[in-house]
């Protein structure tokens, strides 16, 4: 798929407007509309790093350079991630036996500290 077809998909998935992908990318609602007829090819990276996140995609797909991992890919490599990564075994083993209220504290407290860090 193009460029095109993926932002109209992804756009129309998402039940997201014409104008509401401007406003969040910065730009007309007619730019949007060349961006899905492939009146413009060429998006300025900055633009493109806004409309992946908007789309929630990566900007590799949305330039159809990559795939879209399903679900069971995600899962996959998380489940890869806790075999091999002994800090990450540690978080769910010491969260096995929280409760609902605990885990959402400690993403909040994770949260809070990537954004200290300056992470977006």
């Amino acid at each position: 798929m193009e460029f095109r077809d993926i932002l109209r998909t992804r756009r129309k998935a998402l039940g997201l407007t014409l104008e509401e992908i401007a406003q969040a990318t910065g730009v007309t609602r007619a730019t949007v509309q060349r961006w899905e007829s492939g009146g413009i090819r060429n998006v300025r990276y900055d633009k493109l790093s806004k409309l992946a996140k908007i789309l929630e995609v990566t900007p590799a797909y949305l330039m159809g350079a990559a795939e879209e991992k399903d679900s069971s890919q995600e899962v996959e490599e998380y489940l890869d991630e806790l075999k091999n990564r002994s800090e990450m075994r540690m978080l769910f083993s010491v969260s096995r036996d929280a409760s609902k209220e605990d885990i959402m504290r400690a993403v909040a407290i994770i949260e809070a500290l990537k954004k200290a860090e300056g992470d977006p």
